[in-house]
């Protein structure tokens, strides 16, 4: 097999002193994994991107030696403000971002430069044709699309605008991401699926995603959180256990590759990795590979003296 799925994190500035001064110890933990790229949220309700999302995926890239890509949620920003962070981006030489629409904050009006994710993209492919832009999507449908049709619709729209690949979003059946995928195919929508997991650790993280959204949780987990209700360890270590029995199965599916959505955790991060490495790097050459590579190199050597 030659072609291995990528494996990709994400991370989110956060809101305290504390938390900042733990994310870069995190960032470190993330390091030695070797991914191929680090993401960095930005939402509508932080006021300063440049020292947020932007400060974070600079030292992502420049510091860590990792390629990353910068959140772009758009509703509330101006063509003046993208231009500037597109601007921004290219002296920082971060090269992708991944455009979104933004959650709409209640009782703070859109700017409208930007309605859908789709203008973004089309406008960034327009003012900066060298960005690789990210898109995001939902295997479930998205919370506002009125069903599968119409949402597949929407994201063609995106993907057309000049969308270079897809994000999706959390999800817990892996056969709702395959029915999605086929839909994409027979919408020609073409371009790498990265498959979104985030590996759930204690209860509360689990209820807030059931009052949050609108995932949809299969029996085997839910068995998982009746079991183990009032046992947070065998918890952690059966959501951890069904978080890798899903990226066993997408990467024997044949999945582009696997978005971790890490909450700010290395140390899940890192059980995972331990526990599924060997699916997403290629294999060691064989000694025979070895060999040829140092006799070419002495030959080189000795054709250069």
């Amino acid at each position: 097999m030659s072609n291995y799925p990528s494996l990709s994190f994400e991370i989110f500035p956060p809101n305290t002193q504390v938390g900042e001064e733990k994310i870069y110890t995190t960032l470190k933990g993330l390091q030695g994994l070797k991914p191929d790229f680090i993401s960095v949220t930005c939402s509508n309700r932080q006021k300063n991107i440049e020292d947020t999302t932007l400060k974070l995926a600079d030292y992502i890239q420049k510091e860590l030696g990792i390629s990353s890509i910068a959140h772009l949620p758009a509703a509330y920003l101006t063509k003046a403000q993208v231009d500037k962070i597109l601007t921004q981006l290219d002296e920082l030489g971060i090269n992708q971002l991944l455009a979104l629409r933004g959650d709409i904050v209640e009782g703070f009006e859109p700017t409208h430069d930007f309605q859908y994710a789709s203008d973004l993209t089309s406008y960034v492919k327009e003012k900066a044709p060298h960005f690789q832009v990210t898109g995001a999507c939902y295997p479930e449908v998205h919370p506002e699309s009125i069903n599968r049709i119409a949402d597949i619709n929407n994201l063609k729209k995106k993907v057309d605008a000049g969308c270079d690949r897809l994000i999706t979003q959390l999800f817990f059946d892996n056969d709702l991401f395959y029915n999605f995928q086929e839909s994409c195919q027979l919408a020609g929508i073409e371009v790498p699926i990265l498959a979104g997991i985030m590996p759930i650790v204690n209860r509360n993280q689990a209820l807030r995603l059931l009052n949050t959204t609108q995932t949809k949780l299969p029996r085997k987990f839910l068995a998982i959180l009746d079991r183990y209700e009032n046992d947070p360890v065998s918890l952690k270590a059966a959501g951890l256990a069904y978080g890798i029995d899903q990226i066993v199965d997408l990467t024997t599916q044949g999945v582009s590759g696997i978005h971790l959505y890490t909450m700010n955790n290395a140390q899940v991060a890192k059980h995972i990795y331990e526990n599924t490495a060997p699916l997403f790097k290629k294999e060691e050459a064989s000694l025979q590979e070895k060999q040829d590579k140092i006799f070419l190199t002495k030959l080189e050597e000795l054709l250069a003296v």
